[in-house]
């Protein structure tokens, strides 16, 4: 069990005051059995008109913030503080018929499942299912567990994490193709490779704790981070990671879940202006096990 603080700061900076449509922010934890919110602070500036917190189709908790004055800079600063037990969902007891590839997801559950595991994503050459497929044995059962893992780790181990400035995520055929991306770009490459075996799989956005005063080589520190969730009947959604190559839980803090990345944006909104009164945005993230960043704004 771990109490992990994290204090999310985004700026946006303007050249002129301008006026502000709504956003919409996805910061706050989802509770669980393996994570538990004990505490969250909104700050924003200029002070808004109204927030008003909604679930949305996915069941995240969402912020949904209103401005009534103009401004040349809006700032959102968040801090959080949870209880948090590190679980690996795989260790646990898949259903005996799930737990050799291939199987069958039960008929009640293929049906609310079926929009995850169906592919988003266009790939005329089948190079993402190739490469899926280059996990599965031939001519003999496949256990379920290893498969995934080992697609897991094999874009922690053959893929390069580097920070891409473009907005969105890349196709999976792209980040095939490159070999690079971020975190969102592994997921989404870990999402379409095991829904092309036929997984149920969804994305996850959130932070994640690098310890890096220890000399972790972890990846995607201060940042947001994203992994994501392949359903297996019997242990349910386990996380998988592959910018980390974690499986589990273990330092991922989970904030919202969606069928795609597009759906599961930390922060997004608008502004009455032109592109050119647009000067820029910053982000920092610190995720620490201790008090000390909320000492630090008390």
């Amino acid at each position: 069990m771990t109490i992990f603080s994290v204090r999310h700061i985004t700026s946006y900076r303007y050249k002129r005051p301008v006026e502000f449509g709504d956003h919409k922010l996805l910061f706050r934890p989802r509770d669980s059995f393996d994570q538990t919110l004990l505490s969250s602070r909104l700050l924003i500036d200029p002070e808004p008109k109204y927030i008003r917190w909604i679930h949305d189709v996915f069941g995240n908790c969402v912020a949904v913030i209103g401005f009534a004055q103009p401004a040349d800079e809006l700032r959102f600063e968040t801090v959080i503080r949870l209880d948090h037990t590190p679980h690996v969902a795989i260790d646990l007891q898949i259903d005996e018929a799930a737990l050799t590839y291939p199987f069958s997801y039960d008929a009640d559950e293929a049906l609310d499942l079926e929009r995850t595991i169906q592919r988003h994503y266009a790939d005329p050459d089948e190079q993402v299912s190739k490469w899926a497929r280059q996990f599965v044995r031939i001519g003999q059962s496949t256990d379920t567990g290893h498969l995934l893992m080992t697609m897991c780790y094999a874009i922690h181990e053959g893929f390069v994490n580097a920070r891409r400035y473009e907005h969105g995520t890349q196709a999976p055929i792209e980040t095939l193709r490159l070999r690079r991306g971020t975190c969102r770009d592994f997921a989404l490459l870990m999402m379409e490779a095991a829904r092309s075996l036929g997984f149920a799989a969804r994305f996850v956005t959130g932070y994640i704790y690098v310890p890096d005063r220890d000399g972790s080589t972890t990846l995607g520190g201060g940042s947001t981070h994203a992994w994501c969730q392949i359903y297996l009947p019997g242990a349910g959604w386990a996380e998988f990671d592959p910018t980390n190559g974690i499986v589990g839980n273990r330092d991922l803090i989970r904030v919202g879940v969606a069928r795609d990345p597009k759906q599961a944006m930390p922060l997004w909104g608008s502004y009455d202006g032109t592109a050119a009164d647009y000067q820029g945005m910053s982000v920092q993230v610190n995720v620490t096990t201790d008090d000390r960043i909320l000492a630090e704004i008390s």
